[in-house]
């Protein structure tokens, strides 16, 4: 990459299965050690890195110990307040036998030597996570090189514990630990396996020696590399599965933590952007009348992009006030879709169309239409789910600077490597010629998976010529960004003489990630068919917290219970006396249940809801409870139970699901775009309102580890239950079904 002549190398590295761990080097005084991917792959720009033998070179570096004896966790996830960056160095330090008051977080540069392999793995070819070690080189390296074809440092999918975490960031961490004791061994002429290892010290008991890590680091650089570094077994975990204090806290407390739009530009003058982007989808700029801003105090330039306008100036004030200014015209839209009413009618025509057994099938299993045909009893029941924006809290934004045929980047992404990619495309510059920073993200729930404000940014900094950061603001956010997809969805349930859910009948009309979002295949259900009829969206998609997750637990949940309440039967148990094939969703269910006293009455004028989820490999079961005696519902409490496999910090994981819940509660209550002449018709917190701290509920959280090896994710899980546990409960306290969200315009 970039021309760059290959490193100096060093004793020759052995390489074999998950990892492969590569040679160290020294510079600086500190020890870097990577994660080799197989020999062959260019290094890049990336420091001090030693390549292996003849034709080996070492690939994502993920870790250093400096000559002050701080070890440094460089992770290539990005942190958006999730917690990723301290648990995935916790991870690490546990391996190493680190001081935890002696790590540091580093963020991985954007750099394709910093491709999340494992995480592309877990979502395109899970099983090969288990691959046999003979595999694993192949394995290993095809999903390198795929990764870094299709520009894979991405942080989503509640993925970053759960793959680069155990896969990487361990293995990184154990090897370090071995280089250690095998350097320290051989100075003090010693057996290795009687060096024992503890917060940066290694201590030799009979000899009485000890040093700290940093004394061995240069000559650690030296060992070589094990081939497959043991790691610990549950039992000796000494920081994971704790709750090890976060890393990034001291920073936000103290408001030292630098995000996106605190970006400056070293040493240069910084100009500032407003942008306006055409207000329906498809269409482009006209004409525009711009008299006015020419005149107004700071205005350097007006800049008419085609799909959007852009004031620059010396502040983003006066940039914005100036674009307030402008008038332009539009051309009209080719869609149909003018309305909310128009999308879903678009919706139900697809349905109709499909009727009961047309559309792609995703899940068949029996037959369903002769199972209907002999129930005992048969119900309908459609669900809607509305447009939602991800409203983070830090605006989209982007610093760019274009000059001399290259181009930096600031800004709060989840994907640097693509958002590279897509403003190199966009200004016509190769992705080796544009440098990004990535500072924390202010919030991110999807929205900053994608490139369009980038792109946008990197497009007025070539008009520009000099550094200029882009804002957009909350309106423009709100209206003209991409979208949590509205749906529409159709059941047919079928319950036979012993009061069993024996046939699933469903359509739908958008399907996009995870795939099995719309089926819960741990509930025994005898007879299924799950099936899409696509129909055009108007709005653009983008993935939102949970993604399908989102909108499928509130249509299957609130199907399920229904079917329970045709049954005449008990919402809980209902459930359980379809998991006698899914041991650990029982148990969660179990669990919540307990923790809520659903076996006991609740007060007068209240009731309980239940939904159960299994999304990112977390199972979740939750339970609300509503107050409705005044007529419209207040939450009074929220129950959750969840098994991720193994929380490696409780803690961070407690708060990921308070946190998705109360980003659930948000959507299910009050989270709603709506459409006219085309064009969104939200624009702020007034009329698109988030969640008030006197409506959100006590939460209580309770965690089963029921499988240390294969984790399940912590950002997402706790969002999809909510919405059904909500409706639910409303129907349990009212008799009120709700199939349509938010539910906050069923009690206007």
């Amino acid at each position: 990459m970039n021309d760059m002549a290959k490193p100096p190398r060093s004793r020759a590295a052995k390489w074999t299965r998950r990892g492969f761990i590569g040679a160290g080097a020294l510079a600086g005084g500190a020890l870097i050690v990577g994660v080799a991917v197989r020999p062959g792959n260019p290094v890049g720009k990336l420091g001090p890195i030693v390549a292996g033998g003849e034709g080996e070179q070492l690939v994502n570096s993920w870790v250093k110990i400096g000559a002050d004896n701080v070890v440094t966790a460089i992770v290539p996830h990005c942190e958006m307040g999730q917690g990723a960056h301290s648990v995935l160095a916790q991870m690490l330090a546990d391996e190493l036998d680190a001081d935890w008051s002696l790590v540091r977080v580093m963020q991985a540069p954007a750099d394709g030597n910093y491709v999340v392999t494992d995480t592309a793995r877990g979502f395109v070819a899970p099983g090969t996570l288990d691959a046999p070690d003979w595999l694993e080189p192949t394995w290993n390296g095809l999903f390198t090189k795929i990764s870094q074809l299709g520009d894979v440092m991405i942080t989503g999918g509640s993925s970053s514990i759960r793959t680069t975490g155990q896969r990487t960031m361990r293995i990184a961490g154990a090897a370090a630990r071995q280089m250690l004791i095998a350097a320290a061994a051989r100075e003090w002429g010693v057996a290795a396996a009687e060096i024992v290892t503890a917060n940066s010290t290694l201590s030799h008991q009979a000899s009485g020696k000890s040093a700290p890590y940093a004394q061995f680091a240069a000559a650690a650089a030296e060992e070589d590399m094990p081939q497959t570094p043991a790691l610990k077994a549950p039992k000796d975990y000494r920081l994971m599965g704790t709750d090890a204090p976060r890393t990034d806290i001291p920073e936000k407390v103290t408001g030292a933590a630098q995000f996106g739009i605190d970006a400056t530009v070293p040493g240069q003058k910084l100009t500032y952007a407003a942008v306006r982007k055409v207000p329906v989808p498809g269409t482009r700029i006209a004409s525009m009348k711009a008299d006015v801003a020419k005149t107004m105090p700071g205005v350097l330039q007006i800049l008419n992009m085609g799909d959007f306008l852009a004031v620059v100036a010396d502040s983003y004030w006066q940039a914005q006030q100036a674009l307030n200014t402008v008038e332009a015209e539009y051309t009209r839209s080719e869609s149909a879709i003018r309305s909310t009413a128009d999308q879903f009618a678009a919706f139900a025509a697809a349905l109709d169309q499909a009727g009961d057994q047309g559309g792609k099938e995703l899940v068949g299993k029996g037959d369903v239409a002769g199972a209907l045909s002999v129930s005992a009893k048969t119900f309908t029941a459609e669900y809607r789910a509305p447009y939602l924006a991800h409203a983070p809290l830090e605006p989209m934004n982007a610093t760019v600077w274009v000059r001399d045929g290259k181009c930096e980047i600031w800004t709060s992404t989840q994907v640097p490597l693509m958002a590279r990619s897509a403003a190199a495309k966009a200004i016509g510059l190769s992705a080796d010629d544009v440098t990004m920073h990535q500072p924390t993200l202010g919030g991110g729930f999807g929205r900053r998976l994608e490139s369009d404000y980038v792109v946008m940014a990197a497009r007025i900094g070539l008009a520009t010529g000099y550094p200029v950061k882009m804002i957009w603001s909350r309106e423009e956010d709100t209206q003209k960004g991409l979208f949590r997809c509205a749906d529409l969805s159709r059941f047919t349930g079928g319950i036979d003489a012993k009061g069993r859910l024996v046939a699933w009948n469903n359509v739908f009309t958008q399907h996009n990630d995870p795939a099995e979002a719309c089926d819960a295949p741990f509930y025994d259900v005898p007879h299924k068919s799950i099936r899409v009829a696509e129909a055009e969206l108007h709005l653009p998609f983008a993935a939102f917290r949970s993604v399908d997750h989102s909108q499928q637990a509130f249509f299957v949940e609130c199907f399920i219970d229904e079917a329970a309440h045709a049954a005449g039967r008990d919402p809980v148990e209902f459930r359980l006396a379809m998991l006698g094939n899914s041991p650990r969703h029982k148990a969660v269910l179990e669990k919540v249940a307990a923790m809520s006293g659903w076996g006991t009455k609740p007060a007068a004028g209240r009731g309980r809801g239940v939904a159960l989820v299994q999304s990112f490999g977390t199972i979740v079961a939750e339970v609300v409870e509503v107050d409705m005696s005044q007529g419209k519902p207040r939450l009074t409490q929220v129950w959750c139970a969840a098994d991720p496999g193994f929380a490696m910090n409780p803690d961070g994981f407690r708060n990921q699901m308070e946190g998705g819940i109360v980003f659930g509660l948000t959507a299910a209550l009050h989270g709603e775009i709506t459409l006219k002449d085309g064009a969104v018709e939200q624009g702020n917190f007034n009329d698109y309102p988030m969640l008030r701290i006197d409506e959100c509920p006590p939460i209580a959280v309770e965690i089963i580890n029921a499988d240390p090896v294969h984790l399940g994710g912590a950002g997402e899980p706790g969002l999809p239950p909510i919405a059904p546990a909500l409706a639910n409960a409303i129907f349990a306290a009212s008799g009120k079904r709700i199939r349509e969200l938010p539910i906050a315009k069923h009690f206007a």
